[in-house]
């Protein structure tokens, strides 16, 4: 069992840049995926145990980036040029079960969440 929790979210403006940290209790696979009101749960960006491999949602390409700290157990995702479409809970998740990295169902572990609001 991997527990994970994320801070950082908050309100930006467009344009703007926010750092989400997601803390976790062991070394695994990471990804990032959020959630708007009404839509399914999407892919954001993700990492290997060793941080040499990583992966990006086309719509964050060059905009995002996903790093980890494995000293400190702990996967950073920087996100600059935030766009209103960004908005939304993000969600850190650990423990991917299968090579579909893209893929909610893949993750067993999932953090409780952290809301960013990209708003002028």
């Amino acid at each position: 069992q991997v527990q994970l929790v994320e801070s950082g979210g908050g309100l930006v403006q467009p344009g703007g840049s926010l750092r989400l940290s997601c803390a976790a209790s062991g070394r695994t696979f990471m990804g990032w995926f959020r959630q708007a009101p009404g839509n399914e749960r999407e892919f954001v960006a993700a990492i290997s145990r060793s941080g040499s491999s990583t992966y990006y949602a086309d719509s964050v390409k060059g905009r995002f980036i996903i790093s980890r700290d494995n000293a400190k157990n702990t996967v950073i995702l920087q996100m600059n040029s935030l766009k209103l479409e960004d908005k939304a809970v993000y969600y850190c998740a650990g423990g991917l079960v299968s090579s579909a990295e893209g893929r909610p169902e893949s993750y067993l572990y999932w953090g409780q969440g952290t809301q960013v609001t990209v708003s002028s």
